[in-house]
């Protein structure tokens, strides 16, 4: 087919065609967010289903626009979970918002380039003032302090143990030691691999009753690694483990980085956000005291996918770490108030992801997010309430930072703990099936436990009653099936 005969070859619609267009997915996305919660929030189905519904050779000739949409509209979003949906329980929900949803069109429909300062000045602008609010947020020092967003917590984690590795072993590392918790998040482990480190210089500590990490255990270990003439150089703590909310005696630890010359580097991409409650700021304490800092917006501050945060006590450490100087970037360097932060991380190109945090936090205010991160503990501590005052279940971790865990064994069964694992693990298999709710498992001391993360502010404890309602429901169903084997 020539260019002649195929109008499509500019990748390009008319005015009125590019209009109808969007116009029609902003119907669909308000529609979303109007209907979202009457809807069902899990989607399943085999690689074969989605083989059979996707699978398709490469499109040669063109398609009308309106009927891929049409496709997708019908086919692949409805085959996804919601995750902003009030009963998607699991893992980190993504509650996210409409304002930072349309600050995302924008970002993309413009096609902004935020990598370096010359590409685009109020793309870096902004991401230096959004970076500058998150330093005073978490106390940490606003004109030596920086940061950079990433596309999430795995990549702030991996940028952070970077720096660190070049901060404190410079070129050779063959000797350092880094410490971690059984509780960290597995992120962790898959960078500390992914920048070179073998699994003899990975020290995994073990966490106390309240899943902490034992503060015994770990001075021990660093004293044994350096009568050994091992190199303890990194502690990662953990504000607010995934699997229970925990967070790590953030205080002694930053003792002991200091007076051990270890960097001090905290995981806070899930709980870090709950610094903006009181109850939260408690638990918290010591945050300030990192040498680095992840934080997830797309997670507690109610950001849509993509955008992590790494956090870090001078600004300089990022940039003597990854800037290189390639010939081809040599007309754009500009001068050193001019930051270009394809200097401060991995990415060379960037998205403009600071423009769906600048634009929510100015819409909502931060005593808005401050409210909803609240109400998000308030609710965690009411569910555990309800809980406790069930004779049906047990709490195997108690609400800390909107997270709960627990499982359902009835007082008087006497059951055995393979069995409360098989009722619980059904339990989770049901209500899953059901598309109800999604509510899966985790493990702690070796117990099979269903999990609640409560950080969606949409979530009501009615729709946690209901959700347990149907569990109970599901529970008894499993347990006559195990008195009549």
């Amino acid at each position: 087919m020539t260019t002649e005969n195929n109008p499509n070859y500019k990748l390009t619609l008319s005015k009125e065609e590019m209009q109808r267009y969007g116009y029609k997915i902003i119907d669909h996305i308000v529609d979303h967010f109007e209907t979202q919660n009457s809807k069902k929030p899990v989607a399943q189905a085999s690689r074969a289903e989605m083989d059979s519904l996707l699978t398709e050779n490469i499109p040669n000739l063109s398609t009308p626009a309106h009927e891929v949409l049409d496709f997708v509209m019908d086919q692949v979003i409805p085959n996804s979970n919601i995750v902003s949906h009030p009963k998607s329980y699991s893992f980190v929900p993504g509650p996210s918002n409409y304002i930072s949803v349309m600050a995302d069109t924008i970002a993309t429909g413009f096609n902004i380039f935020s990598g370096g300062w010359a590409a685009s000045p109020a793309a870096a602008e902004l991401e230096i003032v959004t970076m500058n609010w998150l330093l005073e947020i978490f106390g940490f020092p606003t004109k030596q302090g920086g940061g950079i967003f990433t596309s999430g917590g795995s990549m702030a984690n991996l940028t952070a143990l970077v720096t660190a590795r070049r901060i404190k072993c410079r070129n050779d590392f063959s000797k350092a030691t880094i410490y971690l918790s059984d509780q960290a998040h597995s992120s962790n482990i898959k960078a500390i691999k992914v920048i070179g480190f073998k699994k003899e210089q990975i020290r995994i500590i073990p966490t106390d009753m309240e899943f902490k990490i034992s503060l015994n255990k770990l001075k021990n270990i660093i004293a044994k690694d350096r009568l050994e003439g091992l190199q303890p150089f990194c502690i990662i703590a953990s504000a607010g483990t995934t699997n229970t909310g925990t967070v790590d005696p953030l205080d002694e630890i930053a003792n002991i980085c200091e007076n051990e010359n270890m960097w001090f580097h905290i995981d806070g991409a899930y709980g870090g956000a709950a610094i903006l409650a009181s109850n939260g700021k408690k638990l918290l304490k010591g945050i300030e005291r990192a040498d680095s800092l992840t934080v997830d917006p797309h997670k507690w501050f109610f950001q849509p996918y993509e955008i992590g945060c790494l956090l870090v006590k001078n600004h300089n450490w990022l940039s003597s770490t990854f800037s290189e100087k390639p010939e081809y970037l040599r007309d754009i360097e500009g001068n050193e108030s001019e930051i270009n932060f394809y200097d401060h991380g991995i990415q060379l190109t960037r998205r403009f992801r600071a423009l769906k945090f600048y634009m929510s936090l100015k819409t909502f205010g931060l005593a808005s997010f401050k409210k909803a991160i609240t109400y998000n503990i308030d609710l965690a501590e009411q569910t555990e309430i309800l809980l406790r005052k069930s004779a049906l279940w047990e709490i195997t971790s108690p609400a800390t930072l909107a997270i709960i865990n627990f499982r359902y064994n009835p007082i008087g069964q006497n059951l055995l703990e393979e069995e409360l694992d098989r009722i619980n693990q059904n339990i989770s298999k049901k209500i899953i099936a059901s598309k109800e709710a999604l509510l899966v498992t985790t493990v702690l001391q070796g117990q099979v436990v269903l999990r609640m993360c409560l950080i969606n502010p949409r979530t009501t404890i009615e729709d946690i009653k209901n959700t347990l309602k149907k569990c109970e429901i599901y529970g008894e169903e499993q347990l006559l099936a195990t008195s009549n084997t």
